[in-house]
């Protein structure tokens, strides 16, 4: 088993410097809008449940069900959770899909099924494979886990709609890619795929045509330049009308 380094500031920086000098997309990005911060969380069950509450709401209804969930379920503990009804639950706002999910992961950890300190010692794709045993723990959640929890520091979640779109915009593409692409995209940057990810967060709430909701969207970097020429060329137009 390889060793399984954990991503600290003095690393960040280091990713970052390679990440610049393999890829000019990236060394742009970095430009641009400068270093990410650093996240972590703390390992164990509280954070894997918060990635589960996460999935396929906004930022903002996870924040919203997370802090009901602690003021109604507290101390938020696998044991804690167990007892708590369906009611609560609802309460706290998980779906009835969640709130199964929630109680499966607070069983597993009960029962032992789930082990933390294990997976803390295993290599990426051994502890994903070990995380995604648990019902309602996909993918993208292991790797959100591993990223934040672990701090390993070559992790690409390829399904992240976020990631996604910053890495289309970054590179201009087309078209959207989809996750098989971006793992593909994601090669050049290996061993520090983790620190690609924060860099195409941070693009990805910094770009040019990122707007607050019912604004209207900025020209893309590489349309700006056409779009002044061609309004130059009209103004002229009509003069010589």
């Amino acid at each position: 088993m390889a060793k399984m380094l954990k991503l600290t500031p003095k690393r960040m920086q280091e990713g970052l410097a390679h990440l610049a000098a393999v890829d000019p997309d990236m060394a742009r990005a970095i430009a641009e809008v400068g270093h990410p911060p650093m996240r972590t969380s703390d390992p164990g069950f509280t954070t894997l449940l918060r990635s589960i509450m996460g999935q396929q709401v906004s930022v903002h209804a996870a924040r919203s069900i997370w802090e009901k969930l602690n003021r109604l379920v507290s101390p938020l503990t696998p044991e804690n959770l167990l007892k708590a009804s369906d009611a609560t639950l609802r309460e706290a706002g998980l779906s009835g899909q969640k709130a199964r999910y929630a109680k499966a992961l607070a069983a597993d950890i009960v029962e032992k099924r789930l082990d933390f300190d294990g997976v803390h010692l295993m290599d990426d794709e051994v502890a994903i494979a070990e995380l995604t045993k648990a019902l309602g723990v996909g993918r993208w959640t292991a790797e959100i886990y591993l990223m934040f929890a672990l701090g390993r520091t070559d992790i690409m979640p390829g399904n992240d709609l976020g990631l996604i779109t910053a890495a289309g915009h970054l590179k201009g593409l087309r078209r959207r890619p989809d996750e098989k692409k971006l793992r593909r995209l994601a090669e050049q940057w290996r061993p520090w795929r983790s620190v690609a990810s924060l860099v195409l967060w941070h693009y990805r709430h910094n770009m040019p045509d990122w707007t607050e909701p019912g604004k209207k969207k900025a020209a893309a970097p590489r349309t700006k330049a056409k779009a002044k020429a061609k309004k130059k060329v009209a103004t002229k137009k009509a003069k010589a009308k």
